[in-house]
């Protein structure tokens, strides 16, 4: 098929022509994004029947998505499984297949500018804001955890929410203790999650335990997107493919940085003020070096 960008998934192509599609295509499209992509990796005529429609149905709809029939169809999803799932070894042997000669520094600014402006150009700027409001809102409680590599960036996170607001905690990483935190989570509070490939399964239980309690969740992805996703109110998609055995997180730290930008800025007088009085703790404990 042909799509407008390398980055373009099998769920964006979906949710893109949802509104074109029959009632029958549009219950095989749902039955097909509700366990993506492995709703689609059997026989067509098991994904009919599992979403219980016909077999002629399933061929018209990928034709119609732009596919030359079931099997292009299904060697995309193969595509994009092995791609979330792949190790740094992989990933580092796929590049190193096709790098070219020029400098470490080039081909990696290179894919990280190029990730750049593909991620916002997918985008709204609304649901940015929306998000803002959500993390702004000091009658919420802010909770925040990330991955084993984006822990990183969700510790970078919470040092400058706990700044700007109060009732912001970052949640352990022992799984075992999440339980607890969803305990004093209240409907309407935000829980901000940071998950990309290999996605962490446990993450995804805590992201419904969350939302069953009415908490709104914010969550930094991928672009193949984490199963958190569908329990996510806002989701921001981000590329992170570079010329590494690992994934970059240059994209996302971007937007946190945008985030915390912004939510400062929304109520920049009650966070000036945390900061004058933080600067006093510091200023009595004198952990940072003074000017002589």
């Amino acid at each position: 098929m042909t799509s407008k960008a390398t980055s373009t998934t099998v769920s964006d192509v979906i949710n893109a022509h949802f509104t074109a599609l029959t009632r029958a295509e549009r219950q095989l499209a749902e039955t097909l994004l509700d366990n993506y992509p492995v709703s689609g990796l059997g026989s067509i005529t098991t994904v009919a029947e599992n979403a219980g429609v016909s077999t002629p149905t399933v061929a018209r709809m990928v034709q119609k998505l732009g596919f030359k029939g079931f099997p292009d169809f299904q060697s995309r999803l193969h595509q994009e499984l092995e791609a979330t799932i792949s190790n740094p070894i992989t990933k580092h042997d796929r590049w190193a297949a096709s790098a070219p000669g020029t400098h470490t520094l080039n081909r990696f600014a290179d894919a990280a500018m190029n990730n750049m402006r593909e991620t916002l150009s997918q985008i709204e700027p609304q649901e940015f804001d929306e998000a803002v409001a959500l993390v702004a809102d000091r009658k919420r409680n802010v909770y925040l955890l990330g991955g084993r590599i984006t822990r990183a960036v969700a510790d970078y996170l919470f040092t400058h929410l706990q700044v700007i607001r109060p009732g912001v905690t970052e949640i352990a990483s022992n799984a075992s203790a999440w339980p607890h935190y969803v305990l004093d989570m209240r409907h309407g509070d935000v829980l901000i999650l940071f998950d990309i490939r290999r996605y962490e399964q446990e993450m995804e239980t805590l992201a419904k335990s969350a939302r069953d309690r009415g908490v709104e969740i914010v969550l930094f992805t991928d672009r193949w997107s984490s199963p958190v996703a569908k329990s996510a109110s806002k989701v921001f998609r981000s590329q992170i493919e570079v010329p590494s055995a690992w994934d970059s997180s240059v994209v996302i730290l971007f937007l946190v940085e945008a985030l915390i930008e912004a939510v400062q800025s929304s109520n920049w007088d009650a966070t000036r003020d945390r900061m004058k009085t933080l600067e006093g703790l510091f200023d009595s404990t004198r952990i940072f070096r003074k000017p002589v």
